[in-house]
């Protein structure tokens, strides 16, 4: 982790003005005097769109801007922590089944197996495998993307620009080797410019981003483990490899739960107000209150 301040870059807007007496003075419009009602010659035919009451940029004929990174971090959020839950699941039904075949593999050195029961345990295995794969690259593309919004909501709500360029964070978190060391230490500035912690500070973790450093860590160290295990002959190699790979499968259902649970803390954080929480309301029948004063009837004039 590096201070934050060789980094700290307040936002700065130069704002430029006339002189004072550059531009004539304004003229001054009379008060008109209130000459009644307005009067039409027939009845209006322009009136309120029949709409229900929504967010001023959704009503037809408005113009609408693009959400505020703030308001996108929410739903980023949502769509991240759902996927990574998914492959908490799938991880585990994959080691699971890895240790299935383990067992399995214990098993036949003694006796023989039952075909079905091996091409289940095979099945299981390699559709947990897939899964696992897919939801893995889906789960790393949202959060990558979470994160790269998130930096920007945090840099806007304290007036700072991010305290590293995006082109370093892909590199950070996206290079093998390099993401070990980078990818803490991004989290850490993330959860230290939400929390609104002085910028010339050097970032302090928390104890979720350390344990979700250290996951990260033995994930990777597991997964080269498997790798270089898979180039080994024998069986008893073979079977280490399965054992191996279930434990892959285990320390990235840890990594994915922590991962969802830095994500959804770090959006409270940031963006507390959730649109999920806020309901209509109308109000039904009001009991006990007093009853209100009428006005006198007016007699009918009108012809």
């Amino acid at each position: 982790m590096q201070s934050g301040r060789h980094h700290f870059r307040p936002r700065v807007r130069w704002v430029a003005s006339p002189p004072p007496g550059a531009l004539p003075p304004r003229r001054v419009r009379p008060v008109e005097r209130y000459a009644g009602p307005p009067a039409y010659p027939v009845p209006p035919r322009w009136g309120f769109p029949n709409l229900t009451w929504r967010e001023p940029t959704t009503v037809p004929g408005t113009p609408s801007g693009y959400p505020r990174p703030v308001e996108r971090v929410r739903v980023l959020s949502r769509n991240a922590v759902t996927i990574l839950w998914f492959l908490v699941g799938l991880a585990l039904a994959g080691a699971a089944s890895e240790y299935w075949r383990y067992a399995l593999l214990v098993i036949s050195r003694n006796s023989a197996l039952d075909t079905d029961v091996v091409a289940m345990s095979d099945s299981l295995e390699i559709i947990a495998s897939l899964l696992t794969v897919m939801f893995g690259f889906l789960g790393i593309a949202s959060a990558l993307w979470w994160l790269l919004v998130a930096r920007q909501a945090a840099a806007d709500e304290n007036g700072q620009e991010p305290p590293r360029p995006t082109r370093q964070v892909l590199l950070g978190t996206l290079v093998p080797g390099l993401n070990l060391v980078m990818a803490g230490s991004i989290l850490a500035e993330l959860e230290h410019t939400v929390l609104r912690r002085p910028a010339d500070q050097r970032p302090k973790p928390s104890r979720l981003v350390l344990a979700w450093w250290a996951a990260w860590v033995l994930d990777a160290v597991v997964m080269v483990l498997v790798i270089v295990w898979r180039f080994r002959d024998g069986v008893q190699a073979q079977a280490d490899g399965v054992f191996l790979t279930g434990l892959l499968d285990l320390s990235a259902a840890l990594l994915a739960a922590l991962t969802a649970t830095a994500v959804h803390r770090l959006t409270s954080l940031l963006a507390p107000v959730s649109l999920e929480k806020l309901r209509l309301r109308r109000v039904v029948e009001v009991k006990g209150a007093p009853a209100p004063v009428l006005r006198p009837v007016r007699a009918n004039t009108s012809r």
